[in-house]
């Protein structure tokens, strides 16, 4: 468990403390147990939805590793307007409510764009929840290029989280945010890499190679 991945789910658990201190006194026998083993259950869930394994990435320079844990959904060229202004290679993961959901960066580089888009809480596997819903988009800056990541929620997740600024020097895998509960994850990658991961493939955040920069 890490702590500061625990503290977002700081709320989550008054709540289910509260309304289990409140319902349960007033009950007995069967419905009693049944009632506080209900309780008992969305505690523990809560905590184990909020876990954070420590990753271990590759160290090749060249390789990119998946900003989050889930399934890969898409994989698309298509104009990239927000960072670059350049047509880029879109590698989309969706996370669901069993996913870890710490985002972590794909690259080693400085943190040079981070803005937020408020928006609606479409399903995150709706293609159309990329333009629609609420957004937070990153890039990421090394000497080989610049990398944009797009947190985006989902009909669950209604909360983004950035542990990260611009102008931090960020490791390939280090965590700078997560999204909670079910969502999207969308990496923007230049159009020379090589694309090592396929739709339908399972990733790790920061340990799952998804493509490789050209060999120097």
């Amino acid at each position: 468990m890490r702590w500061q991945t625990l503290f977002e789910a700081r709320w989550i658990l008054f709540v289910v403390i509260f309304f289990a201190a409140i319902s349960t006194p007033w009950l007995h026998g069967a419905v009693f147990l049944a009632v506080a083993a209900f309780w008992l259950l969305l505690f523990g869930y809560v905590l184990w939805f909020f876990r954070d394994p420590d990753r271990t990435s590759s160290a090749a320079p060249g390789d990119i590793v998946a900003a989050a844990d889930g399934v890969v959904v898409e994989i698309e060229d298509m104009e990239e307007t927000e960072v670059t202004q350049q047509r880029m290679r879109r590698v989309a993961i969706f996370l669901s409510v069993f996913n870890v959901h710490t985002n972590r960066a794909p690259i080693a580089g400085e943190v040079t764009y981070l803005k937020h888009f408020p928006g609606t809480y479409l399903d995150a596997r709706n293609p159309e929840c990329s333009k629609k819903n609420e957004a937070q988009t990153w890039a990421f800056r090394n000497e080989r290029a610049t990398l944009v990541v797009r947190q985006i929620t989902g009909a669950i997740a209604r909360r983004i989280v950035a542990w990260s600024k611009v102008g931090d020097q960020v490791k390939k895998g280090e965590r700078f945010g997560m999204i909670r509960f079910g969502s999207r994850t969308e990496v923007y990658l230049p159009l020379d890499c090589e694309i090592v991961t396929k739709i339908g493939d399972k990733v790790a955040g920061g340990a799952t190679v998804i493509a490789k920069f050209p060999q120097a």
